[in-house]
């Protein structure tokens, strides 16, 4: 086991399935003690108890609904309770919308952007206060579609541009205390919301095709590779790095397109 997070706490939201769970994955296999949070409790259960079975004690669990307040004011209190300190918060929970432009609504919209964008923000608040004295780090899951359009997208990509400019400037303000904050921007990833997605598409195998040719490294991305991004962010190895968002998508957004 690689030990570059012994003795180190690690706060996972949604952690429950695809991203967030490879990420828990990832950095308790490298030492660490990981928080999961999920708004999905039986999901949650489910995760810890096919993955975490090795060693269940560096492991703990918290529900809640990110997009309201009241419940990351709750959970900072769990966690203040829970754990001494947290060393690593990654913000991955993540809503997406597949909304024609005519067809946004406020509640969509103002939903996209209260899980994306918002809960971000108010947790690090809530949490930055955990962090020890000689810092920490902080890494936010923002998307492709915050630099590119895509069809459909406009709620998702701009909770998502948003995450990525409260990144760098979060970075800025935390900087005293030692905390960087930095992002990563992947492409598509094979994960079960791509997979319910993908089976609401009229020709499921022809957008399958479609966006696997989309990469030049010629696949879509796997959680895994996600994992490995948050986990050199995390880590002692991007010590001097902050205020940045990796790009992690297969090549996808260097192909020029007529």
């Amino acid at each position: 086991m690689n030990g570059e997070f012994r003795d180190r706490v690690a706060l996972v939201t949604g952690a429950a399935q695809g991203i967030g769970l490879a990420i828990a994955q990832e950095l308790h296999a490298r030492g660490g003690r990981v928080l999961l949070v999920d708004c999905n409790a039986a999901g949650l259960a489910n995760a810890i108890a096919c993955n975490f079975e090795d060693d269940r004690s560096r492991v703990h669990s918290f529900v809640a609904d990110l997009g309201h307040p009241d419940c990351i004011e709750e959970l900072s209190v769990k966690v203040a309770a829970a754990v001494p300190n947290i060393d690593v918060l990654v913000n991955n929970a993540g809503m997406e919308s597949d909304t024609p432009f005519g067809k946004i609504s406020v509640e969509i919209f103002n939903r996209l952007v209260a899980v994306n964008l918002r809960a971000p923000l108010l947790i690090t608040q809530a949490l930055a206060p955990l962090f020890p004295a000689d810092g920490g780090a902080i890494v936010n899951i923002s998307s492709v579609h915050a630099d590119h359009a895509f069809p459909n997208s406009i709620p998702y990509a701009c909770s998502k541009a948003g995450l990525v400019a409260l990144t760098r400037n979060l970075a800025l303000e935390l900087a005293p205390r030692k905390i960087r904050v930095n992002g990563v921007c992947p492409g598509y990833i094979d994960t079960p919301m791509w997979d319910e997605w993908l089976r609401s598409a009229e020709d499921p195998d022809a957008v399958a095709r479609q966006t696997q040719e989309l990469h030049p490294l010629g696949r879509r991305g796997m959680p895994q590779d996600v994992a490995m991004a948050v986990a050199y962010l995390a880590g002692p190895q991007s010590a001097w790095v902050t205020g940045t968002c990796l790009v992690v998508d297969g090549g996808l957004t260097v192909r020029a397109h007529p």
